[in-house]
């Protein structure tokens, strides 16, 4: 599973099926061989207040918030789902909302750094073609807009890939990175069940099982961000949780969140799991050019969790943090997002949750660090500024400055800076490419290619096909 052979196989196919694709996908043509979705000349119904954003380009039209409450199901159909449509079994999968997709993402970079990329994440490997991301989901949306009846909805989420170690959640396959620190590896991501009560207020979703953290500007999958890479305060914030959260509209401008979790990134069968809270609160203005989304993310007795695995003193951390987004629309081809969060831990361990699993040329494994008595801070803010250049491109800027101040995340103590400049161009609705550049900076430490480095200059791009 772990051979070199194989994963760079994959990548040569990757690549090579996107040549193909950019040559032979022209979706938006007469005649093009693929059609990748059905376009209705009039926008379904909404509750919610319109979309502010044109997707495409952009990957979201919508604010950040999940679940969104008001807003109808997506209706682009890819590749996959519309040769099941075209069965005889096809209406009654039309009828069901059931679809089934996916996409595959591959990178390759060029970095100052010669062994590894981090604390950057998800191009993790300096100087090489990886294959981060294979997809496959089933799902069906609830119809949230609708005010008569309720529904039933859910997710699930398949993926294999290098990105696999961003998104491992104690008691979820977390064998791969904990034990073995696999470069490549699979994860369930996302499972759960959605019933909408249309009776509670203006709507009220319940969502049980795991979720994808959600306040943040940037997410796991790769075709929902604005760039390739991730800021650092992305890096090192929750992935996701698991348990059961409620969120209900209060009007268009108002949405309140809570829930109860095992956790930042643990299962409630895990051994370092905690019972612990969630609340939180989007505001969208009535003009519709601002969204505030903050949430109380974790809120537990913030203390490390310490126990045995796999015949060795481990743990995972626990922090509890307060993460809030701000966002505006200047008009229809400018709009900024930033984010920040402060989180506190009490008696971590350098360098966070440890994997057991041997030290890589990459980075990872051997075991659990040195403690770190006390209260230990880790903050920081970055912002997001998109310019739409067409139809099918804009350009993002990236900025952030983040601070590990004990080294209780990254390892490496001390003060971050990130500064990138990307370019997404949409071929079609299947195929996507984004290249960058950016340099990374920690201001006290060596903190890049596994502490040799202070700063890194990375550039690279990826491409994504939808199916």
């Amino acid at each position: 599973m772990q051979s070199k052979k194989f994963p760079q196989a994959l990548c040569v196919l990757l690549f090579a099926a996107i040549l193909v694709s950019i040559g032979l996908i022209q979706a938006d043509e007469p005649g093009g061989n693929i059609r990748c979705s059905e376009k209705k000349d009039d926008a379904p119904p909404r509750r919610a207040l319109p979309a502010p954003f044109a997707s495409p380009p952009f990957p979201s039209a919508e604010y950040q918030g999940s679940p969104l409450i008001g807003v109808p199901p997506n209706d682009t159909v890819y590749p996959l789902m519309q040769a099941i449509y075209n069965t005889p079994c096809g209406n009654a999968f039309k009828e069901s909302r059931v679809k089934a997709y996916g996409w595959i993402n591959g990178s390759g970079n060029l970095s100052t750094c010669t062994d590894a990329n981090s604390p950057e994440s998800y191009w993790l490997v300096p100087n090489r073609f990886e294959l981060d991301q294979f997809v496959f989901r089933i799902e069906r949306e609830v119809d949230s807009v609708q005010m008569e009846h309720n529904d039933i909805g859910f997710r699930s989420t398949f993926l294999y890939g290098t990105d696999y170690r961003y998104m491992t959640c104690g008691g979820w396959t977390n064998y791969q990175l904990l034990e073995h620190n696999y470069l490549y590896g699979y994860d369930l991501t996302e499972q759960y069940i959605d019933i909408y009560t249309p009776g509670v207020a203006q709507g009220m979703t319940v969502r049980l099982g795991r979720w994808i953290s959600c306040p943040d500007i940037e997410t796991q999958f790769a075709p929902d961000n604005y760039m390739g890479t991730h800021s650092l305060l992305f890096s090192f914030d929750t992935y996701s949780q698991v348990g059961i959260m409620a969120t209900i509209m209060l009007n268009q401008n108002w949405t309140i969140q809570g829930a109860i979790h095992a956790g930042t990134d643990m299962a409630p069968w895990y051994k370092g799991a905690v019972a612990t809270g969630m609340v939180g609160v989007r505001w969208v203005s009535c003009d519709n050019n601002d969204s505030v989304y903050l949430i109380l993310n974790s809120i537990n007795s913030a203390k490390f969790r310490r126990f045995q695995m796999y015949g060795k003193p481990l743990g995972h951390d626990n922090f509890n943090y307060l993460v809030g987004t701000w966002q505006h629309k200047f008009d229809d081809n400018i709009h900024t997002k930033t984010e920040g969060y402060f989180m506190w831990q009490r008696d971590a361990v350098l360098g966070g949750t440890p994997s057991a699993g041997p030290v890589r040329s990459f980075g990872g494994g051997g075991g659990i660090g040195p403690d770190i008595p006390g209260t230990t801070l880790t903050y920081g803010i970055v912002n997001y500024t998109m310019f739409k250049c067409s139809d099918k491109d804009f350009m993002t800027v990236r900025n952030e400055i983040w601070r590990d101040a004990d080294g209780e995340r990254s390892g490496f103590p001390g003060t971050y800076s990130s500064h990138a400049i990307g370019l997404t161009h949409n071929f079609n609705e299947i195929v996507q490419i984004r290249p960058e550049i950016g340099y990374y900076r920690n201001w006290q430490h060596r903190a890049f290619d596994l502490g040799k480095k202070k700063g890194m200059l990375l550039c690279g791009v990826d491409m994504t096909i939808r199916y």
